[in-house]
């Protein structure tokens, strides 16, 4: 595999841009390797510049639920794009966007558009501080939910692969606001509660981890902290930006049985396009302007490009049997993975969660933040540089997700088992 045209444009990047990217993990640092550049995408393919070919298992980082450019997604954006690209006015586009939202996920009944996951979160935490009267929120240690600065707090995602858990820039009293507790550890919540509830406006996470590898809540956990939360007063949060779409049709609350008060949702909801957004119950939601005093406001919002190619791609996989063919795929995926990491004597654990899956270079099950800092970071370079040689497309670390889509076919499953296999074999 040749990467020339790929490494002669990184040299120009990194002139004009910091670090050559435009979102830190693309870089590949991690995995000391430089990032092919891709010139297009179709299906579960990507094509680079030096016209390699890999099959795509990180699909923009989760949503592209369809794959590259699904025939029906591109052509209503391409007919949306003739009618004009934002009006900065409200259409019936937006409406039924959000009909669709309400139907199909159990918490929302009131629900906002805006333009990234970031933005979703930074908004769902100011209405929970305004409709609470309170300022401190629990987050969990690994957990990313975006750059949002009380957020990036033992932050997951690019922050932990690149070794840099809190950023500069952050003030401490901005910082002091925000409490972390370890992932799927429940009575540390209690701990938490017991000596600050009355000041705790929210717990905010990821029901299903994504940004530090997949790991999911073990029994009880989000049951207890809805438990919780509701004895305090304190509203419970589901960053379902990741998880949205992917774990189940109507997230992972639907999945658990766990109603939030507030969800962030992102990704697929704009089918490619920069999107986010965030809602709940109606009284809370009704705090938001021009409804009420909580002040939030884009001039890109519910824009019709974003709204056009996300109500597509829900409408597609609300079809029968088109969701469930797509975790039968990352099924298949993740038991033959299973199968080879058995043949070849290696006990790593491995999860997978509706459409989402991943496995940690480690000895012992991942729980948490703490246990998947323990995985060897050295030897997933080493697996994902092998994979990269046969035509796999990963997350550039061990910290991230892998995503399935409908576009994928058996034989890209049996190819990536095979690739696996050998890659793994090649490393021992």
């Amino acid at each position: 595999m040749r990467l020339d045209r790929s490494a002669k444009l990184l040299q120009r990047a990194e002139r004009v841009i910091p670090g050559g990217v435009n979102s830190p993990v693309r870089s590949f640092r991690a995995v000391e390797d430089s990032p092919p550049f891709i010139a297009r995408g179709e299906g579960p393919y990507l094509y680079d510049v030096d016209g390699n070919r890999f099959i795509d298992y990180v699909l923009s980082w989760g949503p592209l639920v369809l794959g590259h450019a699904h025939p029906e997604v591109a052509g209503a954006l391409k007919d949306a794009v003739d009618r004009g690209t934002s009006y900065g006015a409200p259409t019936e586009l937006e409406v039924k966007m959000a009909e669709k939202i309400v139907e199909m996920v159990p918490s929302i009944e009131v629900i906002r558009m805006v333009n990234s996951g970031t933005e979703a979160t930074m908004s769902a935490l100011r209405l929970a501080r305004g409709f609470t009267g309170r300022d401190k929120v629990i987050k969990f240690d690994g957990c990313y939910h975006g750059h949002v600065d009380s957020l990036l707090v033992q932050a997951g995602s690019g922050a932990t692969t690149l070794g840099m858990p809190d950023s500069p820039g952050v003030s401490k009293a901005v910082a002091a606001t925000t409490i972390t507790a370890p992932f799927n550890d429940i009575e540390a919540v209690r701990s938490i509660f017991a000596e600050e509830g009355e000041e705790i406006a929210a717990v905010i996470l990821e029901p299903v981890a994504g940004n530090m590898g997949v790991i999911p809540p073990v029994p009880g956990f989000l049951e207890g902290l809805r438990e919780i939360t509701t004895a305090h007063g304190a509203l419970l949060i589901f960053d379902e930006v990741m998880t949205g779409f992917r774990v189940a049709l109507g997230g992972a609350q639907e999945l658990y049985g766990v109603t939030p008060d507030l969800t962030c949702l992102g990704k697929v909801i704009g089918g490619g396009l920069p999107v986010g957004a965030y809602g709940g119950r109606r009284d809370i939601m009704e705090q938001v302007s021009p409804s009420g005093a909580v002040y939030q406001a884009g001039t890109l919002s519910g824009n019709p490009l974003a709204m056009t190619a996300g109500y597509v791609t829900l409408d597609i996989i609300s079809r029968e049997g088109v969701f469930d063919s797509i975790v039968e795929r990352a099924t298949a995926l993740s038991e033959g993975i299973k199968d080879n990491l058995k043949k070849l004597g290696l006990d790593l654990p491995m999860a997978q969660v509706g459409t989402m899956f991943g496995f940690f270079f480690a000895g012992s099950p991942v729980r948490n933040y703490q246990e998947a800092m323990g995985s060897d970071t050295k030897r997933f370079a080493a697996y994902f540089s092998e994979m990269l040689k046969r035509g796999i497309y990963l997350a550039p670390s061990q910290f991230e997700a892998g995503f399935m889509s409908s576009a994928h076919r058996v034989d890209d499953v049996d190819d990536t088992v095979r690739a696996n296999f050998e890659a793994l074999k090649s490393i021992l």
